[in-house]
């Protein structure tokens, strides 16, 4: 670890009166004050950046909201990532949202808006009844027909079969009786916030913010080879059948709606919910959020999809003809890369489905969530067998990191119980954790899966909290090494200029899992191929690092905490928050060919032709209306560089402005 020493900020008391503003509600009058040390957390520096952060991004003038209230994935809106279009929002983002408010509640005693951006997210982006009308018909002993997962896009549309065993379904029944519905309370991950598609709500055209999806076929299907689509599919675009036939393979096809839930994202809501309850509390207003906290322990009982196999088979699964699932042999106790749910629009056809999925990602874990849903009074789920459920879960998430870590100390990818998405025999050679077999770059391989090292920070600073939180033995045995590896690898200038570890490099793997005698991982390396200044994952980093010195006492992984803080204070502010510029040459691939069946012929809501010649920009040609579309059109033409950006992601703005808050409040 190589970092200067920086002065000490003046910590100064006060108090400062400012105007918050969100799109859609009346401007109000808030004072941020030193009312008292236990309801501001000590009214210092820190506080009061988070103070200019918040401000910053509550601005409707700075464009982080849609005249709705709903947080879009970024200011800008030239932007392909996972979502393919900056003002589409995920579920990532609303629970950064929670995350933005519940700080907010801590500086001011304010809980009314940590409690609307939970009605907001409710509102648009958890389906209500009438965009999940069919559920009643959901056979839990029949969840779904499978259908493979396939390596090459050509594979696409991959064909149902009847023929291939799939268990049961334990909580559906238990979920019912608990709450009295047959809905998923559970948010979809993709809303198409400006309609920019024109899919509107069940092909209306016009309904904002609207339920749509991109990726369906497989790990190589980069963001760039997507063919986005509607979430309610009633054929009024794409081809004959919709959109159903590119990605899966029937007889007949009917119009349905179809969601696709973002583990992690709910995980960090429930996660975020318990800091709110926590401080609140704290606050003698524990009352003020209880009724949102039940709706984050509800959220958190559903969640449990995704500790379940894609087709509820046993775990430790080699071919398509391995034992179904009974009951709870079918769950890893992992949070899985996604749980999915449809079903028919016509109420009188009269059928459901539901699936989890086989791919576990060590990026996805959320002990502190585990923890919390199962030994948190006020979280506890009603489902009967929830609590136990998580007890487990909490438990297997820290042995997955720790048959995951890596002799240097990072984590590596994770394990599937269906390799290759559809069974198939993994190598012999592969080690297992609780029967499933690992896997380097589970779930997608173009970028693969693991490299980002923000998958790192944001995974570790679950762990830390959950450390902070309960001081367990396994969290601090993790964060030991890892802490070491990640803050040898960082850099803190004298001018808070810094750099922080970015692609990561695996080799070798690890040792099968042995509960009672873990292995040292020996052979399993991780070296770094380059660095980053990205704000986002240096505030996420921060907080790993500040969690962990806050209870262990360690000097170094505050001070480097501080740094980065400083250093994105002293460097990386503007108008709108924080940013560095990023160069986007991964732009070149706006030209790529999308893989259309030969034959296939279809068109997007404003006229784009689908077919076998597509492209990324054909089928999304609103693009070239971009105001930053002159640049990127000149790297394409090969007459200019590649495009720079100074991106406003709401997620990275947010783990910005909470870690500053959290600094203030845990060394005030």
């Amino acid at each position: 670890m190589r970092i200067a020493a920086a002065e000490d900020t003046d910590q100064t008391s006060g108090s400062a009166e400012f105007t918050s503003t969100a799109s859609g509600h009346t401007s109000a009058k808030v004072t941020a004050t030193e009312v008292d040390n236990d309801v501001t957390g000590g009214d210092n520096e820190y506080i009061k950046r988070f103070t200019a952060m918040y401000n910053k991004l509550k601005d409707p003038a700075n464009g982080y909201f849609s005249p709705e209230g709903v947080p879009y994935h970024s200011v800008e809106t030239f932007m392909v990532e996972a979502p393919d279009h900056g003002h589409e929002t995920t579920s990532e983002a609303y629970s950064y949202y929670l995350w933005l408010e519940a700080a907010y509640g801590k500086v001011t005693g304010d809980w009314t808006r940590f409690n609307a951006a939970w009605a907001s997210m409710e509102k648009y982006i958890i389906p209500a009844t009438a965009d999940q009308p069919t559920n009643s018909f959901y056979n839990p002993s029949k969840p779904a027909t499978y259908a493979g997962e396939w390596d090459d896009i050509k594979q696409y549309p991959s064909k149902l079969d009847n023929g291939v065993s799939v268990g049961v379904d334990p909580i559906a029944n238990e979920l019912k009786t608990a709450y009295g519905t047959s809905d998923v309370y559970g948010m979809h991950w993709l809303l198409d916030v400006d309609n920019t598609y024109g899919f509107g709500r069940c092909g209306d055209g016009t309904t904002r913010p609207a339920y749509i999806n991109t990726y369906q076929r497989g790990p190589e299907e980069s963001v760039f080879e997507t063919i986005p689509q509607p979430s309610c599919d009633t054929f009024k675009h794409g081809g004959p059948n919709g959109f159903l036939d590119l990605f899966t393979g029937d007889s007949s096809y009917a119009k349905q709606w179809k969601y696709t839930n973002a583990p992690d994202a709910d995980a960090r809501a429930v996660q975020v919910a318990y800091w709110a309850h926590t401080w609140a509390t704290e606050q003698n207003k524990a009352s003020q959020v209880s009724a949102t906290v039940a709706k984050a322990a509800k959220m958190g009982d559903y969640l449990r999809y995704a500790m379940y196999d894609k087709y509820f088979k046993k775990q430790g699964c080699t071919s398509t003809g391995c034992a179904a699932g009974t009951g709870k042999d079918s769950a890893s106790y992992l949070l899985s890369w996604y749980y999915a749910w449809g079903g028919a629009n016509d109420s009188s056809a009269g059928w459901a489905w539901r699936i989890g999925s086989s791919h576990n990602h060590s990026g996805y874990q959320n002990p502190m969530a585990a923890w919390a849903l199962s030994s948190v009074d006020v979280l506890k789920p009603k489902g009967t067998t929830a609590v136990a459920d998580w007890t487990t879960s909490a438990k297997r998430q820290l042995e997955f990191y720790r048959w995951l870590q890596s002799s240097e100390g990072a984590i590596a990818g994770g394990a599937t119980n269906s390799w290759q998405g559809h069974y198939a025999a993994p190598p012999s050679t592969l080690p297992t954790f609780y029967g499933m077999a690992y896997d380097w770059q589970p779930v997608y391989h173009d970028p693969p899966s693991n490299q980002w090292f923000g998958f790192q920070a944001w995974t570790m600073e679950r762990v830390a909290e959950l450390y902070y939180a309960t001081g367990n033995a396994d969290a601090k045995l993790i964060l030991d090494k890892w802490v070491k590896w990640a803050t040898d690898n960082t850099t803190v200038n004298t001018d808070g200029t810094y750099q922080i570890p970015s692609t990561l490099v695996w080799t070798g793997q690890p040792d099968t899992w042995n509960a009672n005698n873990p292995g040292g991982n020996s052979e399993l390396h991780v070296s770094i191929r380059d660095y980053t200044t990205d704000v986002g994952v240096a505030g996420s980093y921060a907080k790993v690092l500040m969690y962990y010195a806050a209870k262990s006492g360690n000097a170094t992984a505050k001070n480097v905490a501080k740094g980065l803080l400083d250093g994105m204070w002293k460097n990386n502010q503007d108008a709108k928050g924080v940013s560095v510029p990023e160069t986007k040459a991964d732009y070149r691939r706006l030209n790529d060919p999308v893989y259309v069946p030969a034959g296939w012929s279809g068109k997007m809501p404003n006229g784009d032709v689908i077919n076998s010649s597509s492209t990324f920009l054909s089928i999304r040609s609103f693009y070239k209306n971009d105001p930053d579309w002159p640049k990127v059109d000149a790297f394409l033409k090969g007459t200019g560089p590649a495009p720079s950006f100074n991106y406003h992601r709401f997620w990275a703005q947010v783990d910005v402005a909470v870690a500053l808050a959290e600094y203030g409040r845990l060394f005030p």
